[in-house]
């Protein structure tokens, strides 16, 4: 078992390396609302204008350097201006 917080730590270090969110591979984001630590979840919230973005189909944490640090392929329509709220859990892995 990893101790939580060893869990606790690595999240941290995640949100510090997290520098922006990337959709639909062009489309980036480097202002947060919310880019803060709960326990060992990394918790994000981030504005999405509907003018620029209309469909995202996929989204990337990045680190400055533009190393993609986590992606995920998905489908949400916009039809209006969104706020997205976006979890990373830390977790230990069985």
């Amino acid at each position: 078992m990893i101790n939580p917080s060893l869990l606790h730590d690595m999240a941290v270090i995640l949100n510090a390396r997290i520098a922006k969110v990337v959709l639909n591979g062009s489309y980036e984001i480097t202002d947060f609302r919310v880019k803060q630590v709960t326990d060992s979840t990394v918790a994000l919230n981030y504005f999405v204008p509907v003018s620029d973005v209309s469909l995202i189909t996929r989204i990337e944490l990045q680190d400055a350097a533009g190393i993609v640090l986590t992606s995920n392929d998905v489908h949400v329509p916009l039809a209006a201006d969104q706020i997205m709220m976006q979890t990373v859990a830390v977790k230990e892995a069985i």
